[in-house]
């Protein structure tokens, strides 16, 4: 049986390391190593913080609509708990939004929270 070398398909795999790690600093982006060593770790970041993304986006949204209930006089859990009594069931991302761009319509959901909670 003949012998096998390896050196087309490592040189490939070499290479689309470096590919990948082009614009890393250093040594991370040119010896093989260290890049695939950086690579590794580049990727785990990004899988963890694209599942971390989501709540950072729900923080967010509970600080926007926080800060537009308290212009409206009620804090965001009573707003909360006043929605849901009313049975208006919106979540926090169209909440958000709605205290961002359209503040008449956030006012009127603001006052059936209100209504609700006995404190108009």
């Amino acid at each position: 049986m003949a012998r096998i070398k390896r050196g087309v398909t490592r040189h490939r795999r070499h290479a689309a390391v470096l590919a990948r790690t082009a614009g890393f600093r250093g040594t991370r982006h040119s010896l093989y190593k260290r890049a695939k060593e950086s690579l590794v770790k580049a990727l785990s970041h990004a899988y963890r913080h694209r599942r971390e993304r989501k709540g950072d986006f729900r923080s967010l949204w509970v600080v926007r609509i926080n800060a537009a209930a308290r212009e409206h006089g009620i804090t965001y859990s009573q707003l909360m708990h006043g929605l849901k009594m009313a049975g208006i069931l919106l979540d926090r991302k169209i909440l958000a939004d709605m205290a961002v761009r359209d503040k008449d319509g956030f006012s009127q959901l603001a006052f059936s929270a209100r209504e609700q909670l006995g404190s108009p």
